[in-house]
């Protein structure tokens, strides 16, 4: 199910092991888990997270899809999706120093389509009521907030 795709600036690249070495540097800064949690992860750690996501999940109704975000042969992020029937769960992360050039916005609008092209009738997202920078990605992605909360983060969905 899971093909890359493509947006006027990015590459959304199926995830792969091999991406974890690049992917470590990307996820490096501490500021990326303020709203959401955790920490950087070591080189091994993403490797064993990778292995895990490319795994699947043990649920057979549900599909863990996983990209790596690609600007000019350099990874820049990652999006992933978790599927289950005609619902999808998204979610992006662009590494610091690819910040305030619109990549989120152009990549999370691109997994959008790419998720309707797919039969997706519904996409959730989870954003921390304090992330502004995040609710506008969701919102230009053509989500729309809730006044459910769930884990202390509002829920968008189409």
């Amino acid at each position: 199910m899971i093909t890359p795709f493509h947006t006027a600036r990015l590459s959304m690249l199926p995830l792969r092991i091999e991406y974890a070495g690049e992917m470590t540097n990307v996820l490096s800064d501490p500021d990326l888990y303020i709203f959401t949690g955790g920490e950087p992860p070591s080189a091994d750690t993403l490797e064993a997270r990778y292995r895990r996501q490319l795994a699947g999940p043990a649920r057979p109704e549900e599909h863990w899809l996983n990209w790596v975000i690609q600007h000019d042969d350099e990874l820049v992020g990652y999006v992933q999706a978790t599927v289950t029937d005609s619902t999808a769960e998204i979610a992006w992360v662009i590494g610091t120093d690819w910040q305030s050039h619109g990549y989120a916005k152009e990549a999370a609008q691109g997994l959008v389509t790419w998720l309707g092209a797919q039969g997706i009738e519904r996409i959730i997202a989870h954003v921390h009521p304090d992330h502004a920078a995040s609710a506008a990605v969701t919102a230009a992605a053509g989500l729309t907030r809730t006044d459910e909360v769930d884990d202390g983060e509002y829920l968008w969905t189409t």
